[in-house]
């Protein structure tokens, strides 16, 4: 093996040093890596043990923790039967290479090779040492540029084998998408739905109180007195069934998650038995009150062509029905 000058230097170095530097220095190496390793993102679903299976093929996944989808570089590799190459070199020079080969490189776009070029280097969730991988969504963009070049025949005969891998794939894809078949191997689904709900409320609720403002028309109050057979008007004295109402009616039919974080934010009063503000303070001015706003003007004529309560909540319940309820649909008394 030929040494460099570098390497020579090290060694005379090394043997210069008794067994606790070389200790030492190796002890600081492995701290060194390990910060950087700690640096990079963490993938927070997936194993090795569970992989994204497509037909005989099997390829590692995870989702990182800004929820990119990324496939293992070495999984890439397999799942498109590209060989991992020489020992001096990585998966991602391989894949690189094959991209920027003669017969495929016309049919690779500028932004796909880039993503190629740069794989990502993120850390197991297990809390492991650093992997490589690739966005999932390039997958399916290199089975239909190695598809086209055997289209037009431009891909050597060594190579057919890689489009015939490709084409199963691509069938695959044409089932299900390959975000979808990453979340479902990952367990990421249950997350991804809390996150989605999580970005909602970051949009629909507001981060502080607002003011207070007359967002309910009194023709909302006076509908539902009427539907009840109460009598109006009534003042300021309304009955304390109120609450309960506008929560049925209203918030409750507003995205789900709305209320329970509105109840988490405008807590009752353990003396009082009441709620110090109210709950359309919390919406935001941008998302929730318009959307509070536009669901009281739709279900004010609700109220008006209805006869009785029960015929206005049935009307209701189907045009704004809660999340896991049954619709009824017989509204002959009306």
């Amino acid at each position: 093996m030929n040494e460099t000058p570098q390497s020579k230097g090290g060694r005379r170095r090394a043997a210069t040093l008794s067994a606790d530097e070389r200790s030492e220095i190796a002890s600081q190496a492995a701290k060194t890596r390990w910060d950087n390793a700690k640096k990079l993102p963490k993938a927070t679903h997936g194993s090795a043990d569970h992989p994204l299976k497509i037909g005989d093929i099997e390829i590692p996944c995870y989702v990182l923790e800004d929820g990119t989808r990324v496939l293992s570089q070495r999984g890439t590799l397999g799942g498109l039967g590209l060989s991992q190459g020489s020992s001096g070199g990585t998966g991602g020079d391989r894949l690189a290479s094959f991209a920027t080969g003669k017969a495929i490189s016309p049919f690779i776009s500028s932004e796909l090779l880039a993503l190629i070029e740069n794989p990502i280097r993120f850390r197991h969730p297990g809390g492991g040492g650093a992997a490589f991988g690739y966005p999932a969504t390039i997958l399916p963009e290199i089975c239909e540029a190695v598809l086209s070049a055997r289209q037009a025949g431009a891909l050597q005969r060594q190579q057919m084998h890689i489009a015939a891998q490709c084409e199963a794939l691509v069938r695959a894809f044409a089932k299900v998408g390959i975000v979808a078949l990453v979340d479902e191997a990952t367990g990421y689904q249950s997350a991804r739905d809390r996150d989605e709900l999580h970005r909602l409320l970051s949009v629909y609720l507001s981060e502080e109180r607002l003011a207070w403002a007359k967002r309910f028309p009194d023709e909302f109050y006076k509908q539902i007195y009427r539907l009840r057979g109460w009598k109006w008007p009534v003042g300021k004295a309304k009955t304390p069934l109120l609450g309960h109402i506008t929560n049925d009616i209203v918030y409750d039919r507003l995205p789900p998650g709305v209320l329970p974080k509105l109840r988490e934010l405008n807590p009752t009063d353990e003396e009082t038995k009441r709620r110090k503000h109210r709950h359309h303070q919390f919406l935001s001015e941008e998302v929730g009150q318009p959307d509070l706003r536009d669901h009281i003007l739709q279900i004010i004529p609700l109220m008006k062509v209805s006869r009785t309560w029960d015929g206005f909540k049935r009307l209701v319940d189907v045009a704004f029905p809660k999340k896991g309820t049954q619709i009824e649909l017989d509204i002959e008394d009306e």
